[in-house]
């Protein structure tokens, strides 16, 4: 497939405008419905807490099987949000200027989070009155004094840093007196051993964190329920603003991508095990698991990135009306996947099936599911505008 042409044009301010990169439309919305299949996996494997759970406890093959998937997962696929974020952050402060680039975020950022608050994340925790107590679950009825425990940032944490990335860039472009660099068509893309160097940074800053914050507990106030990984995501977002800059994601070669997918499945081979050889040590307080572990997620979020950027942009880089449709509604699904699946898995919670079974059948009825209510809630007045 041709790759689509980019169009630069200079203003006597030296920005530039990017034609839309449908592949990276196409990736954002793979990453989307991953995400959906995802927090069903979590759900039916009992990995980590959520809104609710149906642990298999009776089928060890079900819970190695999804919590391997979800930890995998988890190791570079919000990292790869923050990266397509980052991307296209630089174009639009450039267009809009500060005060409108602030404005926009905090329409089509904050009032959704505003909302998940304080009203969609309650109402996905209808959940826990269904789940056993050691699992999280709340017993007896709802009462409104129970309403502010059920109050936080939930799934939206994403939405969340991610304002609060934007904001530092606002204030980073601010500080600078708002320069920008002339435009590099292209720029040659790092090699490997700035990459390598890069994923071995990327590895210590994690590990020392995790020293600190060890994983699978949340940020008090903010809600990240993944506070080990922001190093990823911070290094992953301004990384994704430095490639627009120098046009990284048309010029990274495809061998690039090829040795990305390979080194991933490789460290996920051969390091993965290792960390996990010990129960609970790879979650960090300065294991010598942790470090094994933050450098597996570290090689992987790099490997994979880079080689999704290679299969998109060679294979994915077109829209039908159905890619086009589904593209449109990719960021409702954040907003909104959490109560839909919450409530299908209260659907089929008589259905007794094994669970791999029962993962597949919530995840294949999950995903339209949540395009289909999302579509329903953008024709609501307004809606689309920030949805």
């Amino acid at each position: 497939m041709s790759e689509q042409p980019i169009t630069y044009t200079q203003s006597p301010m030296k920005t530039k405008t990017i034609s839309r990169l449908l592949f990276v439309d196409n990736w954002r919305l793979a990453l989307v419905i991953l995400m959906v299949v995802h927090h069903v996996a979590v759900i039916y494997g009992a990995g980590t807490p959520f809104y609710y759970l149906e642990p298999p406890w009776q089928d060890p093959l079900a819970y190695l099987t999804l919590l391997r998937f979800v930890l995998i997962n988890q190791s570079w696929f919000m990292g790869a949000f923050f990266l397509i974020s980052g991307y296209f952050i630089p174009q639009s402060f450039d267009r809009k200027g500060v005060s409108s680039f602030l404005k926009d975020r905090l329409l089509r950022l904050g009032i959704p989070l505003f909302i998940f608050i304080f009203i969609l994340n309650p109402v996905a925790s209808i959940g826990r009155y269904f789940m056993p107590v050691y699992l999280g679950g709340v017993t007896g009825p709802f009462t409104w004094q129970q309403y502010p425990g059920l109050i936080g940032p939930g799934v939206l944490w994403f939405v969340e840093l991610l304002l609060i990335f934007d904001f530092g860039y606002a204030a980073w472009r601010k500080m600078t007196k708002n320069r920008t660099p002339q435009v590099e068509v292209s720029s040659e893309p790092p090699g490997y051993l700035a990459i390598g160097a890069f994923v071995l940074a990327l590895a210590l800053a994690g590990y020392l964190l995790r020293s600190v914050m060890p994983m699978g507990k949340a940020t008090p106030v903010l809600g990240f329920p993944t506070p080990g990984y922001i190093p990823q995501y911070l290094s992953l977002f301004v990384l994704g603003a430095v490639a627009y800059r120098h046009n990284w994601f048309q010029t990274i070669r495809n061998s690039m991508g090829i040795v990305g997918f390979v080194t991933a499945l490789g460290a996920t081979i051969l390091l993965f095990p290792i960390a996990m050889s010990d129960t609970l040590n790879w979650l960090g307080n300065g294991t010598w698991q942790s470090a094994v572990y933050s450098l597996w997620d570290s090689i992987v979020a790099i490997g994979m990135c880079l080689g999704l950027i290679a299969l998109f942009r060679r294979f994915f880089n077109n829209q039908g009306k159905l890619a086009s449709f589904l593209s449109q509604h990719s960021y409702s699904i954040f907003f909104i996947h959490a109560p839909v699946i919450v409530f299908l898995a209260l659907a089929l919670r008589e259905i007794n099936v094994e669970h791999l079974l029962k993962f597949g059948l919530a995840s294949i009825i999950g995903v339209p599911l949540c395009f289909g209510v999302a579509y329903l809630v953008r024709r609501i007045p307004f809606a689309s505008r920030i949805l």
